[in-house]
C-alpha cells in the first residue's frame, strides 16, 4: 500500500480552494482519502472545502476502530457526508460573507473488506488497473446530465463551456445524501482522487499512461500536476493517489 496526494493553485485562481485529506494506517491495512473542491466568494470556497474535509475525517477517524463490512462501511461514510453537510450548510446561514458556499466531496475507503465510495459533485475517482482506467464516481454537473440525454458526447462535454457548472454540492441544502460505489481493488491496482482542475485538462488515456509507468506514487501525483500546469491550469488543482 503506498499513497500520495498534490493540491496547486493552478496558474489563474487567487485562492487555492481544494482541499485533501488522508488516514493511512499500513499495519491494518486501512486508507481513507478525500479531496473536496470549494465553491464561494472571496473566502467562503476554502472554507467549505476545509470544513466538509475536516469534519467527514473527523467521524470518520472514530469509526476506524471498529471497521466493518461493505455495507456497514458505506453506511459510516455516508453518515459523515451527512454531518459534513450540516456543518456547512450550517455555517452558510449564519453570515452574509459565507451565504451560498459550497463544496464538492469525494471519498474513498480502503480496507480489507474492499473499497467504498462516496461523491458529491464532479470531484472524481478513477480506478486504474494494468488492464485500463474507469471513472468509478459519476460527476453531478449540467453536462453529464446532457451526456445521459444523449445531447452531448463525452469528447463534446470535454470542451463545452458550461462544464464547471455542477448540479449537486454539499452545503447547500440542509440534507445531502452522496452516491455510493464499492470496488475490490487487487494488488498493484490504483485509485486516483481528484478535482476537476485536473480531469479537466488531462485526459483519461493520458492518465492511464501514467498510472501504468514503473514510478512511484508520488512521482505519478507530480507528473499529473504539472501537466495540467503545463497547459495553463485555468483551475486549482488537485490529485491524490492510492496503490493497494
Amino acid at each position: 500500500m503506498d499513497l500520495w496526494g498534490i493540491t496547486n493553485i493552478g496558474k489563474v485562481r487567487r485562492q487555492n480552494q481544494d482541499v485533501f485529506k488522508v488516514l493511512f494506517d499500513e499495519e491494518r491495512g486501512i486508507a481513507v482519502l478525500v479531496v473536496c473542491d470549494g465553491m464561494g466568494g472571496a473566502n467562503a470556497g476554502s472554507v467549505a472545502s476545509t470544513m466538509a474535509a475536516e469534519e467527514f475525517m473527523h467521524y470518520m477517524g472514530k469509526y476506524l476502530e471498529n471497521i466493518g463490512s461493505q455495507k456497514e462501511i458505506a453506511e459510516k461514510m455516508t453518515a459523515a457526508v451527512l454531518v459534513a453537510n450540516k456543518a456547512v450548510y450550517q455555517k452558510s446561514t449564519q453570515s452574509e460573507e459565507f451565504a451560498g458556499m459550497g463544496t464538492t466531496l469525494t471519498a474513498a475507503i480502503s480496507t480489507d473488506c474492499g473499497e467504498v465510495i462516496v461523491n458529491i459533485g464532479d470531484s472524481r475517482i478513477y480506478h486504474v488497473t494494468k488492464y485500463g482506467i474507469t471513472q468509478t464516481t459519476k460527476d453531478h454537473s449540467v453536462v453529464e446530465d446532457m451526456i445521459s440525454r444523449g445531447d452531448l458526447t463525452r469528447a463534446e462535454a470535454h470542451r463545452h463551456p458550461n462544464k464547471n457548472l455542477i448540479t449537486k454540492a454539499l452545503g447547500t441544502n440542509m440534507k445531502e445524501e452522496p452516491d455510493v460505489f464499492f470496488l475490490k481493488l487487487n494488488q498493484g491496482e490504483h485509485l486516483l482522487l481528484c478535482s476537476d482542475g485536473l480531469s479537466n485538462v488531462v485526459l483519461d488515456s493520458e492518465i492511464l499512461f501514467e498510472l501504468q509507468q514503473d514510478k512511484s506514487v508520488r512521482e505519478c501525483c507530480e507528473t499529473l500536476v504539472d501537466m495540467a500546469l503545463s497547459r495553463g491550469a485555468p483551475d486549482n488543482v488537485t490529485a491524490v493517489i492510492f496503490r493497494k
